[in-house]
């Protein structure tokens, strides 16, 4: 934590001066901290940085990790927002996943942290799990609507290798990812959240109007944004570098007044890859005037060329220069977006 707070001093001139709009603690399990330590970073940031008045600050946090004492300590430091990571509220499923908390577990911390004042919530959620039928599907759903969630993100169960559940899956004892199932699963919740007035305004992301993320919404719109922490990664717009994942070596480098961190500079072709990448994923798509003015008559070009097959499909559409997925697109989403990188 002390590293921390130093290297948010050593990387004070990173975004130029520029106010703070976003403060997350993720990529973790920041809900585990003493909110005492977490407190001292805050401080820290509020010395250090210009925070706007209004900056989303949020919290990832698992639902046994919260209480009304702990949810009051996040309040008083500044936290507005909170991050569960519910996956599932049955039992079953979060068996099956190896999550610590029960179902009623999960729905229980939402009420309480409503209870406590944390209006701006998002939740996480797995689909295309093999204990997960379509009703139960439905289910989690409708539950997340019946609490009042303004925000949710929801994920394909992907099996990573060399996990536990890996292991598992290859010795048949679990039951392993059916594609087809998490397609349906995926086209249930997308006519599920349009139904109800969510806007789905990133692959896997909903929202009630006005309740944009503004953090990742800043990932995916390209702004630059400041990593803190072993493995944390930064953008300024031009370059990405990211930190020492080991804990010893990142405190080492700290303490004597290192950077820890490697970088590239990213070539026009790397930005307009991203851009296309992180566009197509977005209810805002990409925009041809855009890529003209920023990247390039060449890559405005090869856009142009490249995306109408997908327009023939109907995977896209284009309105006024801007191109954006279909719902039948959003299932393809990685690989249209593959096909229109220059490599």
């Amino acid at each position: 934590m002390d590293s921390i707070c130093s290297e948010a001093i050593i990387q004070k001139h990173y975004l130029k001066g520029s106010s703070v709009d976003s403060i997350y603690f993720g990529g973790g399990t920041p809900s585990l901290i003493n909110p005492l330590l977490l407190a001292k970073i805050m401080e820290t940031l509020k010395s250090v940085y210009s925070i706007n008045s209004g900056a989303e600050i949020t919290l990832e946090a698992n639902p046994d990790d919260i209480s009304p004492a702990v949810l009051e300590d996040w309040k008083q430091m500044g936290i507005n927002r909170l991050s569960i990571g519910i996956q599932s509220f049955r039992d079953e499923d979060l068996k099956y996943l190896n999550r610590v908390h029960y179902g009623s577990k999960a729905v229980e911390s939402i009420e309480m942290a409503s209870q406590a004042g944390f209006q701006n919530l998002t939740i996480d959620l797995i689909y295309g799990i093999p204990t997960l039928t379509d009703e139960a599907w439905q289910l989690n759903l409708d539950t997340a609507l019946k609490l009042g969630i303004p925000h949710i993100s929801a994920y394909s169960l992907t099996v990573e290798p060399r996990t536990a559940l890996d292991v598992m899956i290859r010795k048949g004892k679990y039951a392993p990812v059916d594609e087809t199932q998490s397609i349906r699963h995926f086209e249930m919740l997308m006519s599920f959240m349009e139904k109800h007035g969510y806007l789905h305004y990133e692959i896997s992301n909903f929202c009630l109007p006005d309740n944009f993320a503004k953090h990742n919404t800043a990932y995916w719109q390209r702004e630059p944004y400041l990593g803190l922490g072993p493995s944390a990664h930064s953008f300024n717009g031009n370059s990405r570098q990211w930190n020492v994942s080991g804990n010893a070596e990142y405190v080492k480098s700290i303490s004597e007044k290192n950077f820890p961190f490697d970088s590239e500079q990213l070539s026009n072709e790397q930005q307009y890859n991203e851009y296309v990448m992180t566009g197509l994923r977005t209810m805002w798509g990409c925009n041809s005037d855009v890529i003209s003015r920023q990247f390039g008559e060449t890559c405005h070009s090869e856009f142009i060329s490249r995306i109408r097959k997908f327009m023939e499909s109907g995977m896209v559409v284009e309105t006024d220069g801007v191109y954006k997925l279909t719902l039948s697109g959003k299932l393809m989403a990685d690989g249209i977006a593959s096909d229109l990188f220059i490599t």
